[in-house]
């Protein structure tokens, strides 16, 4: 299918041909007929792209407070990498999609096939969407019309932010295509709408839907002219819409509202506000978030758990809704914003002049013959049957800035890779030359040229993935954790059989400075003690949801628990965890957990995430027979009372490239699995061991 994408590293907007997205549990699939360009978003986020790298910083100057962090942890070149990779990243343009609906998942209720649907699927012929972004075109409303749904919604929620009463003076500052939608929104509500704009031709647009309109630019002072439409006493509202980087626009807007009046900001301004201005006047300020209540909210938009109507009567849904019924009452009119339609493989007429101020809405048009392929295959010289193929499934930030890098600096061959959309696993296909991308990850299953399957999903698919990768006869590799919960691990040993390896991305053991230690410490029972300063990661990330990321303990210390086990050479016989808090619960990131092991040894992992960022991340100490050594940070592994070795030092190196170059060559060549089988489920069962002991507050043995 097509499908509109930019690179952020050049602004360069391509029409790419991408595997047409499969539809899931929860989710409608929906054959597109019109997409909206919303061209004042579209533009930022293109002239963003288009700019130099220096300009791109300044810009963003809390990402170069990031990347100067990453510097400090991880060193220059392995940051830079990180930058360019995410930087090359693909973005899939548009969020205003109407079309068809020809397939319905798992648990959709009031949404069939044939239905006519808007929602705020990107610019492609295809699109995959979560129910509770969708909504039912009512029969009076055009596709054109209707794909002004999602962004009506999102002046629509600055109205109800707003909360406008009938007869009261709003002022609208910004007339582009959100702020002419949101002044005849609010007309319809009652309301007397003053418009501020400097383009004399969205004036004019206005003032024909009975808006008052302000030109600046014609001399008209916006402050003066709104005190004398309101008799001195000022604005009862004022909903910002506008884009621009000026502080001006806030105090106007503070020093145009009367006494206790609402401001609401739905575009982007400089924020400097004048304490004065707004002490004096009791001034209420708030930023409006987009569509409405459950906006990037996973559990409304992923897991499709509505809102209760009683008590959140206006969801993001909902504000569809609303905007769709105004439409088609007449309420709002917009055909009269469109001042282009241009079929989609025509894109170029928009793309190439975006800059243009006087466009306000166009419409992309599609083929009403497309087929929703789901497999997209490129030209490629690293694969030959029988040498061992690699399909990838998964194509999120691990894949494309660690193990896809790795992968192709020790020239695997790579056949082909699966993305859930299909837009980062096209991009990746032809960065490095893979032959395939595609939505549906079974067709690399059913692939007799694969050999080993890579499974690099959210961790809640690990266990599964993983199952029916071992039931098609494939060798596996999948980034820890193996699985999440005993269920899983219980469906992963049924399907193993023994005939094919299994690998779990415990990459650690393969970094030099692990095999540095092994070899120092020799044999006999050790006491380890590992910790890793893990950082803060927001509250509402899916690694913290322990149904699909598992938690930080279960989702990343197993990478500890691998290590420790590989140290000893023993299997953890038992564990117990104490976490920071006065109460035990499930998922946490700031633990320590103790391990025993069968021969004696004994494991301390510290997994912290209130750490300071500049200290090392990680920390590795082992005691033995008079001897220790530290490893930090896998960059620096100093032995002390240890015989032939003293110090070892590198470029941060964890492992990664080992692991992946010994795994191509066994499964190419042959021989022994990287790590046994009975290793991988002691580590995965020490992991759900953890949480257990957590929650109860004991001991906990692991055992199968």
């Amino acid at each position: 299918m097509k499908q509109i994408i930019q690179s952020f590293k050049t602004g360069e907007t391509i029409l790419e041909d991408v595997p047409a997205p499969v539809v899931k549990k929860g989710q409608v699939l929906i054959r597109t007929t019109r997409s909206l360009v919303s061209l004042g978003t579209e533009r930022m986020l293109v002239e963003f792209g288009r700019a130099n790298m220096l300009q791109k910083a300044m810009q963003q100057p809390e990402r170069v407070k990031q990347v100067l962090g990453k510097i400090k942890s991880d060193g220059i070149k392995p940051t830079l990498q990180a930058v360019f990779n995410k930087l090359g990243q693909p973005l899939p343009l548009g969020y205003c999609n109407v079309g068809v609906v020809i397939a319905v998942g798992e648990g959709v209720t009031g949404i069939a096939v044939g239905d006519r649907v808007a929602s705020n699927g990107p610019h492609a012929e295809f699109v995959c969407v979560p129910q509770n972004l969708v909504a039912r075109i009512p029969d009076g409303v055009s596709d054109e019309a209707a794909t002004f749904t999602v962004i009506g919604s999102i002046g629509l929620q600055g109205i109800r932010l707003c909360d406008p009463r009938l007869g009261e003076t709003i002022v609208v500052v910004g007339l582009g295509l959100i702020g002419l939608i949101t002044a005849e929104l609010l007309i319809a509500n009652g309301c007397r709408v003053i418009g501020i704009d400097p383009d004399e031709k969205k004036i004019k647009i206005a003032k024909e839907k009975g808006i008052i309109g302000i030109n600046p630019s014609g001399g008209a002072d916006p402050v003066a002219s709104v005190l004398a439409y309101t008799e001195g006493v000022g604005a009862d509202g004022v909903i910002i819409t506008a884009s621009a980087k000026t502080d001006e626009i806030i105090s106007q807007a503070a020093r145009m509202s009367r006494k206790r009046g609402r401001i609401i900001l739905v575009g982007v301004i400089g924020l400097n506000i004048s304490r004065a201005e707004f002490y004096e006047k009791e001034l209420t300020f708030q930023v409006s978030c987009s569509y409405g209540p459950g906006r990037y909210d996973d559990s409304y938009e992923k897991a499709g758990i509505d809102y209760p109507l009683p008590f959140v009567r206006w969801t993001e849904q909902r504000n569809f809704t609303a905007v769709l019924d105004m439409i088609s009452r007449g309420k709002l009119e917009v055909n009269s914003l469109i001042t282009a339609r241009v079929p989609i493989a025509d894109y170029g007429r928009i793309y190439n002049d975006i800059s243009n101020r006087d466009a306000i809405a166009s419409v992309l048009e599609y083929p009403e013959d497309s087929r929703p392929d789901t497999s997209v295959s490129f030209a490629s010289g690293s694969f030959s049957s029988g040498a061992g193929g690699i399909g990838i499934i998964g194509a999120g930030n691990f894949t494309a800035m660690t193990m896809l890098p790795a992968l192709a600096a020790i020239k695997a061959p790579l056949h082909s890779i699966a993305s859930a959309a299909g837009v980062t696993g096209t991009a990746l296909a032809r960065k490095y030359n893979i032959g395939k991308s595609t939505t549906d990850y079974k067709t690399i299953l059913n692939d007799a040229a694969v050999d080993l399957v890579i499974i690099t999903t959210r961790h809640n698919e690990h266990a599964h993935m993983t199952a029916e990768a071992l039931r098609a006869g494939k060798h596996v590799f999948v980034e820890k954790p193996l699985a999440i919960d005993r269920a899983g691990l219980d469906e992963v040993m049924a399907a193993y059989d023994g005939g094919k390896t299994l690998t779990v991305g415990f990459n650690r053991r393969f970094s030099p400075h692990s095999v540095a230690i092994r070899k120092a410490i020799g044999d006999g029972p050790v006491n380890v003690i590992a910790t890793m300063n893990a950082g803060a990661i927001p509250p509402n990330v899916w690694v913290h949801d322990m149904k699909v990321g598992g938690g930080r303990i279960i989702g990343e210390a197993c990478h500890y628990m691998d290590l420790i086990s590989w140290l000893t050479g023993s299997h953890i016989t038992a564990v117990c965890m104490n976490a920071m808090g006065v109460s035990p619960r499930e998922n946490t990131d700031c633990a320590s957990i103790l391990l025993q092991y069968a021969n004696g040894s004994t494991g301390v992992i510290n997994y912290f995430a209130n750490g300071s960022k500049d200290y090392s991340k990680e920390r590795i100490e082992v005691y033995s027979q008079e001897r220790t050594l530290v490893c930090d940070n896998f960059q620096v592994t100093t032995g002390y009372g240890t015989k032939g070795f003293s110090r070892l030092k590198t470029n941060t190196d964890k492992g990664h490239l080992a692991q992946f170059r010994l795994l191509t060559e066994r499964v190419r060549s042959g021989g022994d699995p990287l790590m046994s089988f009975d290793e991988v489920v002691n580590t995965t069962l020490a992991g759900i061991a953890a949480v257990e002991s957590l929650k109860t507050r004991r001991w906990v043995d692991v055992k199968l």
